[in-house]
């Protein structure tokens, strides 16, 4: 790696672990802004594997064949029970939304 290189992945490491944006770690460094976002990019696609970075497919290779290798199984339901403070034991096919939860809790402390 050449000095350059070395002196701006050093730069781009150290803006990552400061709590301040890109464009005050540059000027307190002063150091190009423009730059150090260009050495970002560079860094970051350069740590890409050289699929990602492959230039998008032509007009005459838009489509591409797939195949699955395993087959997805769609996931069954978990049955559950919910017991309330009050003794409710609600029996469930599945487990209810996380938002469904937390309207019976509000409805349960009379919120709304």
């Amino acid at each position: 790696m050449d000095q350059r290189t070395t002196f701006w992945t050093d730069h781009v490491a150290a803006a990552k672990l400061v709590s301040i944006p890109t464009s005050a770690y540059a000027r307190e460094h002063n150091i190009s802004v423009a730059a150090l976002y260009y050495w970002q990019s560079k860094l970051k696609k350069a740590a890409l594997p050289p699929e990602v970075n492959a230039k998008p497919p032509t007009d005459s290779a838009k489509f591409v064949a797939l195949r699955v290798a395993t087959p997805i199984t769609p996931v069954r339901p978990i049955p559950c029970a919910l017991i309330l403070g009050s003794g409710i034991r609600l029996d469930m096919a599945a487990l209810p939304e996380p938002a469904w939860l937390l309207a019976l809790e509000r409805a349960a402390h009379g919120e709304r």
